[in-house]
């Protein structure tokens, strides 16, 4: 039989011949796809227990199935509303907040003394190298109402201490702002590459127009990095209801709990403290669900309204 001339050879070819030329680029992809399939792909067979009443001695296939009783039981309850309120208030605070890695490497940008610019890079990248125990450790030995460093100057100042500790409503804010003290300096790094990209023949020519280092900023380094802002916009949206779990509970406490109690600890309470493990993976569920839902529907918004999207 005659030979197929390669105008009639299939797909099948094609990614043959596409395999054996770039072989050693899919041996280094190999351990990536490992990893994700082994520990993101295949646990997701035990997401079932969602929807069936699970008893260890059973499995997870003996367990019976009660269908959506476990989502009922959790929309019906009375603190669903609070803890999807609290949950999203958070969120909503943090992502508020987005754009200041974006100003801080436009600022570290700026910055032409390069001593200068190294120590600051690195007094803003050094607090993302301590753990989450160590940040809380460090709350409570300046915001104790009886031994803290803070108080201490408040009571210098002839005022009563504040239990920032304890208190509802200095939760979100010492939350939220120690958050962004412990990771500012390291999110700018990825900003930081996207203008290392930038043309500079473009800030030579705006010089010569007589721009000035505002009007730079704003028609060349924004628009430039912007590609890299939307991905990963779209990336923080995907994991909106993600809070970090380890530091709201450590930081929780019985008195605060009005505004710290949220879906991630209600599941760590439930699942593991009193091992209700299907009705704590309803919940876990719902949460992922959320996050799907939202990625897809900014991608789609970022995908209509400009050229930059993840798929």
């Amino acid at each position: 039989m005659a030979k197929l001339a390669p105008a009639h050879r299939g797909r099948g070819y094609k990614i043959k011949k596409n395999l054996l030329a770039n072989w050693q680029l899919y041996i280094f992809l190999l351990p990536v796809v490992s990893y994700f399939f082994i520990f993101h792909y295949i646990p997701m067979y035990g997401v079932q227990i969602a929807f069936k009443d699970y008893f260890a001695n059973l499995g997870i296939w003996g367990s019976p199935w009660v269908g959506f009783e476990h989502f009922e039981r959790f929309f019906s309850s009375y603190y669903f509303w609070r803890l999807l309120k609290n949950t999203l208030v958070l969120n909503l605070y943090m992502l508020i907040l987005f754009p200041l890695p974006i100003i801080l490497a436009l600022a570290f940008n700026e910055l032409r003394n390069g001593a200068f610019k190294k120590w600051t890079q690195t007094l803003t990248y050094a607090p993302h190298f301590i753990s989450v125990v160590v940040v809380v450790g460090m709350l409570v030995a300046f915001l104790d109402p009886n031994t803290g460093l803070i108080n201490h100057l408040i009571r210098a100042l002839g005022m009563e201490p504040i239990p920032f500790l304890t208190s509802p409503d200095w939760f979100r804010h010492i939350f939220v702002w120690s958050g962004q003290w412990q990771t500012l300096g390291w999110s700018t790094i990825i900003y930081l590459a996207a203008l290392a990209g930038v043309n500079p023949e473009l800030h030579e020519a705006a010089r010569v127009d007589g721009a000035t280092r505002l009007q730079r900023i704003f028609r060349i380094n924004i628009p430039s990095i912007m590609p890299t802002i939307v991905v990963l916009f779209i990336l923080n949206i995907g994991n909106f209801m993600q809070i970090g779990f380890e530091k709201v509970l450590l930081m929780q406490n019985t008195l605060n709990s009005e505004t710290s109690d949220i879906i991630q600890t209600f599941v760590y309470e439930t699942g593991i403290l009193q091992g209700q493990y299907s009705f704590a993976a309803a919940v876990g569920l719902f949460e992922s669900a959320i996050n799907i839902v939202l990625l897809i529907t900014v991608n789609q918004i970022a995908r209509k309204f400009s050229e930059n999207s993840l798929w």
